[in-house]
């Protein structure tokens, strides 16, 4: 039986082992992917920025999640480089072609002065909470503590920001608000599954504050019993990293999209109609995002925009879009992924079909644009104009 020098021995005639000023002489984002096959407990106490953490018990399990291209440079440290030297070669065994071991491994990258930090560390009972997140390396323990220092807010408890509150509250965002004005209603039981029979007649933005609370106490749940107005539009708002827009009439739609463009706050929009629904991320930040009004300049005229209580709705489709819109809203915090900017995502549910249409930003927006307001000022909101000035037409592509 070979020794531990005899596996060391034959590892180092394959697995090159350089040192940190090697690794760092590649700015990225041509440097290695970094991989930090120590325990938990040790990365608790500091971690490489930038490295994906896999234990060495879990890393044949695990790393063609992080690193599917097995062509790709590798560089594995452990604390002193004798585990990762191991782990490097079960990694060529596997077919990696361009694995290497950090020399003098993580006690080697303090000691020279390269960056590293103290991740937020979580506790036990939210490492077995949130342990399916911790096994996916596009999130890990530093996407987990992203989601819980995140602030969402949700435009409405009903139909839409009743899924959409429970996902994210399941996932761990750390402050999740709701605003409502309204109380539930039988009716609204069909769809709104957020509450319950014992809340009927009660207030939404209260109802949905003890579901949150009573599934996941880490989150901090805010009940905002009031509507959007455009005087207080600013004071809601303001703090938030993403919001998702459940709303249900235009006039909170537009005011809603005005002001986050004035703020650069991330909304997530979703809307239903019977059988279909529409989700789209507009995101102020990115100067190729549309905006609302990019989208849809002016309201509809009443009679072709009923509200559920004329038109009826198909109970289980604004679960589907609410989920959705808690997708995009994860996304956004945890910038992962490719969330649906300039993307409308359309949904039939008759057909089970989807269907993505691109949609641009129009350089004559009235809000987005370049002669766009810097205020409210002025702007009036209501279902019938919601109106900046008139005559402007969608930016929407094939």
């Amino acid at each position: 039986m070979p020794t531990l020098q005899d596996l060391l021995h034959n590892a180092r005639q394959t697995v090159p082992e350089p040192d940190v000023a090697t690794v760092l002489q590649h700015d990225q984002p041509l440097r290695p992917t970094l991989i930090d096959v120590r325990e938990q407990d040790e990365v608790d106490q500091g971690i490489v920025d930038g490295a994906v953490h896999i234990p060495r018990g879990y890393l044949e399990l695990r790393i063609e999640q992080a690193v599917p291209d097995h062509d790709a440079p590798v560089v594995l440290y452990c604390a002193g480089g004798t585990r990762s030297l191991l782990a490097a070669k079960a990694m060529q065994e596997m077919g990696y072609a361009n694995v290497a071991s950090l020399e003098g491994g993580f006690n080697a990258w303090k000691s020279a002065g390269a960056p590293w930090s103290v991740p937020t560390a979580l506790t036990a009972e939210q490492r077995r909470r949130y342990s399916r997140h911790l096994l996916l390396p596009d999130v890990g323990e530093a996407g987990q503590a992203k989601l819980l220092d995140a602030k969402v807010l949700l435009i409405g408890a009903g139909g839409l920001g009743s899924p959409a509150a429970l996902y994210l509250a399941a996932a761990g965002i750390g402050t999740l608000a709701v605003i409502d004005d309204d109380v539930v209603d039988a009716s609204n039981l069909q769809r709104q599954v957020i509450h319950t029979t014992d809340a009927i007649g009660q207030s939404k933005a209260q109802s949905a504050q003890r579901a949150i609370e009573a599934l996941n106490p880490d989150v901090n749940a805010v009940a905002i019993e009031d509507r959007l107005t455009p005087d207080n539009v600013f004071d809601v708002i303001d703090g938030y990293d993403v919001i998702v827009d459940g709303s249900d009439n235009f006039a909170t739609r537009y005011l809603l999209n005005d002001a986050t463009v004035l703020r650069k706050i991330p909304v997530v929009h979703g809307s239903i109609f019977r059988f279909d629904g529409q989700v789209t991320v507009l995101d102020p930040r990115d100067d190729a995002s549309p905006c609302y009004r990019c989208l849809f300049p002016s309201p509809p005229p009443p009679e072709l925009a009923p509200n559920c209580a004329e038109a009826g709705v198909l109970g289980v489709l604004p679960g589907v879009i609410g989920l959705l819109q808690a997708t995009e809203a994860i996304k956004l915090v945890l910038e992962l992924g490719e969330p649906l900017v300039g993307r409308l995502l359309m949904y039939d549910a008759r057909s089970m079909d989807f269907h993505t249409l691109r949609v641009k930003r129009s350089p004559f927006c009235p809000m987005c644009g370049e002669d766009g307001p810097d205020s409210l000022e002025g702007i009036t909101y209501d279902d019938i104009s919601c109106a900046i000035r008139p005559d402007i037409t969608a930016s929407v592509a094939d």
